[in-house]
């Protein structure tokens, strides 16, 4: 081999090699993605499909009619419409809750770490030891928030967990409770990465107001930390399901029953996977078309600084 077209070759075999490095070092990420999630999630939407029943066995294709069934199922119709309100309560909630922290918590000179420790303390906490306690501070005979309410004058408090009229507002409540420090930590991190100078640069051109510094200043340059935070928090909403298996497991009358919780009953209390696999696919088609829509319609008024 002429030493020109040796030199050649030594670059595309290092090219080569680099390509096949790369490729080596994401393989275990590829297979995990392959294994733990597309395929799974490819396995639920076939099966959505069929009548397939634990210990029943080969399933039969029905086509679409696990979704007519759906259509028809008023316990999927009640389920549906409390993770509509649930999602409606929680999601500006949390979010608004979150970025008001968020704005304390940096306007303060003293105790930042401490307050940032006591409000994401529910993000890092066990959920079924957090409902020990909402179920002790939410009973109706000996639960605080009722003994205040009866120090207060309020003769008959409500039954916030065993009262069809009360019980999904209590579960937006904690889920709001859940979330809000999350967030917190969030918009604190949007916060820290806009320049100090630009509220004194406003200061000084005659905005003296916190509230029109906020608005001219803060708030734009928050957009792309916002769009995420709401993003995450409905996400976060639709999806729940440890609150409501813990403290209700969707009663009184279904009155708290949401999506995830009738896909759980459906496939590991009635056996019912393909029933429960159709749920699911409504569930993912659900969170896509949020994020979709957020995506069109909020990333437009977004300002990337």
């Amino acid at each position: 081999m002429s030493e020109a077209a040796l030199s050649g070759a030594l670059p595309h075999r290092r090219r080569l090699g680099e390509a096949l490095g790369g490729w080596l070092l994401s393989l275990p990420a590829a297979l995990s993605f392959l294994l733990l999630l597309l395929l799974p999630t490819l396995a639920a939407v076939a099966m959505a499909f069929t009548d397939f029943e634990l210990g029943l066995w080969p399933p039969a294709w029905i086509g679409l009619e696990n979704f007519e069934e759906m259509w028809a199922d008023r316990g999927f119709r009640q389920s549906f419409r409390n993770t509509v309100v649930y999602v409606g309560l929680v999601a500006p909630a949390s979010v608004l809750l979150g970025l008001g922290l968020a704005l304390l918590i940096e306007a303060g000179a003293r105790g930042r770490a401490f307050f940032r420790a006591v409000f994401f303390l529910p993000v890092v906490s066990l959920t079924v030891a957090m409902a020990a306690a909402w179920q002790y501070l939410l009973h109706p005979t000996i639960g605080p928030l009722n003994a205040a309410l009866r120090v207060l004058g309020v003769a008959s408090p409500p039954a916030w967990l065993s009262s069809s009229d009360w019980v999904l507002l209590s579960l937006a409540s904690i889920g709001v409770w859940e979330q809000a420090g999350f967030n917190m930590v969030l918009f604190m991190a949007g916060l820290t990465a806009i320049p100090r100078e630009l509220r004194e640069a406003a200061s000084v051109d005659g905005v003296h107001s916190a509230f029109a510094r906020f608005r001219l200043v803060t708030w734009p340059l928050l957009g792309p930390t916002t769009l995420f935070v709401v993003t995450i928090t409905l996400i976060r909403s639709v999806r729940v399901f440890d609150t409501v298996a813990v403290l209700t497991r969707g009663g009184p009358n279904k009155a708290s029953e949401v999506l995830l919780y009738t896909m759980y009953t459906e496939g590991f209390t009635f056996l019912r996977l393909g029933y429960s696999a159709a749920i699911t696919l409504v569930f993912l088609v659900i969170v896509l078309a949020l994020m979709l829509v957020q995506t069109r319609l909020l990333d437009r008024r977004v300002h990337y600084g």
